[in-house]
């Protein structure tokens, strides 16, 4: 069993170091414990500092492409480097690093495949109190945009089986922590939380510029992955509003009639005529678009399998070669104590 703890790195030399100090190097059940950082970019000396810690890959990129692209390309290399799980972590060591010894046990034992960890976001200090409504608030939709029971959403602490690493696919440039979220839950990819430890903050954030804007692009996100996975309920909502006011104004409008002062509320009429065909209009918009989705569907199990048969070949040389060293290993260790013997 082989385990990839990869960390999207921008300019992070001065908390690399803390952060990879605070991972754990071995963890019961797993074989193999490596490490992997994205170079987002970073002008800094992130790569030489990662070098000189000894990490096992490095990704890079020539100039900063966000933290969503960051994190796709990390599990692309983990899945063709052979990994059986992947965790994700921060750079600026937000997470507690002896947590991931207790977030990848569910994917040991069987009972999920992505698993998030849960910050404990009203006892954390440099949270503010608006932080904390709004990061409560975003979880909340996300969890009725998926159809999930996760209270953490924007957490970026997380763990994935390999089975669920070959179905990420994530289409924002923002973040991927929201959009893989509603995947999940579409996909019904077993998905579960457990509360995690956060350590004293070493930097400002850089995703977000202030609330406002996490607020904005966040929404964004989180709007286009409903529409992108639940179309018709979507297209649906919003078509049934439209319809129901013209429905009331077209009411109102019958009933001034009735009165004999009808006349006077023709602009009642046509915005009525308008927003229903609006509204009847936004349904059909709904039903293709609820088409195009299975479509999308039918392109991401195209997807997987493409991944798969990428990937197993690789996965499965990687594990013929760690067999080996490990055969290697024990041949040397019984030369050595036949040696002694003699």
């Amino acid at each position: 069993m082989k385990l990839i703890i990869q960390i999207p790195c921008y300019n992070e030399e001065k908390t690399l170091p803390e952060t990879f100090a605070d991972l754990p190097k071995q963890i019961d059940g797993i074989d193999t414990i490596e490490y992997l950082i994205i170079n987002d970019g970073s002008s800094d000396r992130t790569i030489e500092v990662a070098e000189y810690l000894g990490i096992h890959h490095i990704v890079s990129f020539k100039q900063n492409k966000g933290l969503a692209k960051g994190f796709m390309a990390g599990i692309d290399a983990c899945l063709h480097l052979g990994a059986d799980i992947i965790v994700n972590t921060d750079a600026d060591n937000q997470y507690c690093g002896d947590d991931i010894k207790k977030l990848v046990q569910p994917i040991l034992d069987n009972k999920a495949d992505m698993v998030i960890g849960e910050r404990p976001i009203n006892q954390t200090e440099h949270f503010s109190w608006k932080k904390k409504k709004f990061q409560h608030l975003g979880s909340w939709v996300v969890r009725i945009a998926s159809n999930t029971d996760i209270p953490d959403a924007p957490s970026g602490f997380r763990a994935y089986s390999r089975e669920a690493a070959l179905r990420l696919n994530v289409t924002n440039e923002y973040t991927y922590t929201l959009e893989t979220i509603i995947q999940a839950g579409r996909n019904k990819i077993a998905l579960t939380s457990l509360p995690i430890r956060t350590n004293k903050e070493t930097r400002k954030s850089r995703l977000f510029s202030s609330m406002w804007s996490y607020m904005k692009r966040s929404a964004t996100v989180i709007i286009r992955a409903f529409m992108m996975y639940k179309p018709l309920k979507f297209f649906c909502a919003v078509g049934a509003i439209i319809f129901s006011i013209g429905i009331i104004l077209g009411i109102r409008y019958i009933i001034f009639m009735l009165q004999g002062t009808g006349g006077g509320h023709v602009q009642s009429l046509i915005l009525a005529a308008i927003l229903l065909m609006i509204g009847f209009q936004t349904f059909i918009v709904g039903l293709l678009a609820d088409i195009i989705a299975a479509n999308r569907k039918l392109l991401e199990d195209i997807q997987y399998r493409v991944r798969k048969i990428e990937c197993e070949p690789l996965h499965e040389e990687v594990e013929k070669n760690e067999d080996s060293n490990k055969d290697s290993i024990e041949d040397k260790k019984a030369e050595n104590k036949r040696a002694v013997n003699y």
